[in-house]
């Protein structure tokens, strides 16, 4: 599964500009099931199981990854931009991007720390007040290469370190994505439906839409996590840790979750001895927040891999617990549809 991350973590995807993943996905799955693709861009798929059940089961990730969208060309060839979900400035400042469909290089500036002003220096910078510099000599240059609504993506490698970690951009939420290919290339007891929903860093759109349209019974929602398990982060502050297995949520800021199947996950862990973790904190959000709400309601659970620095160009997890989140979504897919 490692190469399956690596290369859908590689591709750029930001929200409402998803194509090149979705098409790298169907090229992926689509000897294995039935496909289409609806409106907005959500890739819906079915796999035939072994058997049908009387409850409609969907698995459900989304494409799309943070980044920036250009809003204005300066005279001096630079680029403003917006931010496509929620990006920290902080992580922003001096990071190699890659901006429109021609992936023209550029780096992320700010105003050099001699010309601020004392109270400027004293505050956290903002969006509004950083470019990107893609070595254009004036605007007229620039606008040969970069248009305005260009996708600008981070340009991070992907990378292996220490004890089993991974580095990349993206794996908010390729990690889902790639546990559901596989699924997808295994027999599977029920009929299930996969859904690769877009648009998630915005505001769940595509989940909004693909739920109404599937109508399941239950939903299983893999995600990403915030792990904040490093020093100065004490009890639930931590939120969840590397290496203690997939994080499985009681609430959040948009969904409080089935209490039956929140306890089916953690039994199953148990009697499966994987590790598991539920999340310490009230935070956040994911599509469960739309499609529990979708049609007369939806039995919804989130199964997320624990994740250092989230929506930076450095996310970082243990590969342990994306195999254990496998092993825990593969076992529940048939446990809930029996």
């Amino acid at each position: 599964m490692k190469d399956l991350l690596r290369e859908l973590c590689l591709i750029n995807g930001i929200s409402g500009d998803e194509t090149a993943v979705r098409e790298y996905i169907i090229e992926k799955v689509k000897d294995c099931c039935e496909y289409r693709t609806d409106n907005l861009g959500n890739l819906i798929c079915f796999k035939k199981g072994k058997k049908s059940s009387d409850k409609k089961v969907m698995i459900a990730a989304h494409m799309d990854e943070v980044g920036f969208i250009v809003t204005s060309i300066r005279s001096d060839g630079t680029l403003l931009f917006g931010t496509v979900g929620g990006v920290d400035a902080s992580v922003a400042i001096g990071r190699q991007v890659t901006v429109g469909r021609k992936g023209i290089s550029g780096v992320i500036g700010s105003t050099a720390v001699h010309n601020l002003s004392k109270e400027a220096r004293e505050k956290s910078p903002e969006i509004s007040s950083l470019y990107v510099d893609i070595g254009a000599a004036d605007k007229a240059e620039a606008e040969k290469y970069v248009s305005l609504g260009d996708s600008i993506c981070f340009d991070s490698e992907y990378i292996e370190f220490g004890s089993g970690r991974i580095k990349s951009k993206a794996i908010d939420d390729r990690a889902g994505c790639a546990i559901m290919i596989k699924l997808m290339h295994e027999e599977i007891e029920y009929d299930t439906f996969f859904i690769f929903n877009v648009q998630e860093e915005i505001g769940l759109r595509g989940s909004t839409v693909s739920a109404y349209s599937v109508k399941p019974d239950i939903a299983i929602v893999l995600e990403a996590t915030t792990a904040a398990d490093i020093d100065g982060a004490d009890g639930a502050k931590k939120v969840c840790s590397i290496g203690e297995g997939p994080v499985v949520s009681f609430m959040d800021r948009s969904t409080v979750y089935d209490k039956g199947l929140y306890r089916l996950a953690f039994d199953t862990a148990a009697q499966e001895n994987i590790k598991c973790q539920t999340k310490t904190m009230i935070a956040g959000g994911n599509d469960s927040g739309a499609i529990h709400l979708s049609g007369s309601g939806v039995r919804t659970l989130a199964v997320s891999v624990p994740c250092r620095y989230l929506h930076s160009p450095s996310c970082v997890i243990g590969y342990s617990d994306l195999e254990d989140m496998y092993r825990l979504v593969k076992s529940l897919t048939s446990k809930v549809a029996e």
